[in-house]
């Protein structure tokens, strides 16, 4: 009985649950490899333990390459964007203009305000529709001759180089656009090729037709300022519009017994150059009145009539700029002579009768000051209107019956 419980023991302790096997496997690490009748085959210890590093190691090097490729994936996106970023250079640093060099130049050399450039440009808007295109476009920076964005991008290219910019509303053609062809608050795109740059001639120099060529087309973008509200800029342009048409020391001067020269024109020439010269003045005094800079006008205006004392436009923006600094006498008397000079003019007539008006007013608030002044002002319109004003009736009918005795008298004498 005693062997047999021994070999019940032996039996018992020589068989694992499936937990304890389990536990086992877990701490050995024994893997089945193969299973016949009569058991288990397990491989030893030491092969497991080098088929579980070989297979971590491939897991390993599995993850670290796609983590590689991960961070390589990023690293490429970043260094793209970082690149684009830097192709355009924000010269403002509004976003409003942008600038991206497509081909290089090799000079260095760069224009200057004044400068005279000669360019290649092709604008268009962001679908693609082509607005401007001009070769071999000559303009003078600083001068207001193109919108703001390339007035403000040009001097930082080289000679030879083509770049795009990219210009928004505000330094193109704003909330008004371009009828028909550029719709409001719209970014330009421009590309600009700069051919040449040379530093502007002594004005001194130039021929008078030049001159005139010059400072006439200058007038005109002046105009065009003008007509988009923008006065400052067209103030601008009007200027530089006279440094052209004879703004000088000394004026231009016909030399007795010489010919034409290139800086002497004909008498019909120097004619014509100063009848431009007080169109431009006229069209500053307009402008400076916008911006109620009336003293200023007032110079450009008597510029004109110095020249030509019955020109009846500068005769009429004097007395509204009269008008506005609050002259109305001064003001009327050049309506007065405006409406003489041009009697079928509705629009100075207009401005004389409330000028008139505002001047009778004046007239009537200056006698009202003097009777203050000089205690005169005590009529009944000044008296309490509580007041009651008190008739002396006695006296007036005493005067009355004495008047009436008298005539009776006289024609009782004379009967």
């Amino acid at each position: 009985m005693s062997a047999d419980m021994a070999n019940y023991t032996n039996c018992i302790s020589s068989i694992h649950s499936p937990n304890e096997e389990l536990k086992q496997l877990e701490n050995s690490g024994p893997s089945v490899t193969e299973q016949s009748g009569s058991g288990v085959v397990v491989e030893n210890d030491s092969n497991l333990e080098a088929n579980l590093s070989e297979i971590e190691a491939e897991v390993s090097v599995s993850d670290n390459t796609q983590s590689t490729r991960s961070t390589n994936g990023d690293t490429h996106e970043s260094v793209d964007k970082g690149k684009e970023e830097e192709e355009w250079l924000d010269i403002l640093g509004s976003g409003q203009l942008k600038k991206k060099v497509l081909k290089r130049a090799e000079n260095g050399y760069r224009p200057q305000r004044s400068h005279i450039c000669e360019i290649n440009l092709q604008g268009s808007l962001p679908d693609g529709t082509i607005i401007d295109k001009h070769d071999h476009l000559s303009i003078q920076i600083g001068d207001a001759e193109v919108v703001q964005g390339l007035d403000l991008a040009l001097p930082l290219m080289d000679v030879g180089e083509v770049a795009l910019l990219e210009v928004g509303p505000r330094f193109a053609y704003g909330s008004q656009g371009r009828e028909p062809d550029i719709p409001c608050d719209v970014t330009v795109m421009y590309t600009v090729e700069l051919l040449s740059s040379e530093p502007e001639p002594e004005i001194e120099t130039l021929p008078t037709a030049t001159r005139r060529e010059t400072g006439c087309r200058k007038r005109e973008r002046g105009n065009w300022w003008y007509t988009r509200q923008e006065h400052t800029l067209a103030i601008q342009c009007y200027r530089r519009a006279l440094d052209y048409l004879d703004d000088i020391e000394g004026g231009i001067t016909l030399k007795s017994g010489e010919e034409d020269s290139s800086s002497q024109g004909t008498e019909q020439e120097l004619h014509e150059l100063l009848e431009d010269r007080l169109k431009v003045y006229n069209n500053l005094a307009a402008a400076q009145m916008k911006i109620k800079a009336y003293d200023a006008a007032l110079q450009s205006v008597e510029n004109v009539l110095r020249c030509h004392p019955n020109n009846v436009k500068a005769i009429f923006r004097k007395g509204k700029i009269l008008a506005a600094k609050g002259e109305n006498s001064s003001a009327v008397a050049a309506l007065r002579l405006a409406s003489q000079l041009e009697p079928n003019n509705s629009m100075i007539r207009q401005e004389l009768i409330r000028m008139l008006t505002l001047h009778k007013e004046d007239i009537q608030h200056e006698k009202n000051l003097y009777k203050k002044m000089l205690g005169q002002d005590k009529g009944p319109e000044n008296l309490p209107k509580d007041k009651k004003v008190v008739i002396p009736w006695g006296i007036l009918f005493g005067t009355l019956a004495v008047l009436v005795a008298g005539f009776m008298a006289y024609r009782y004498k004379l009967l």
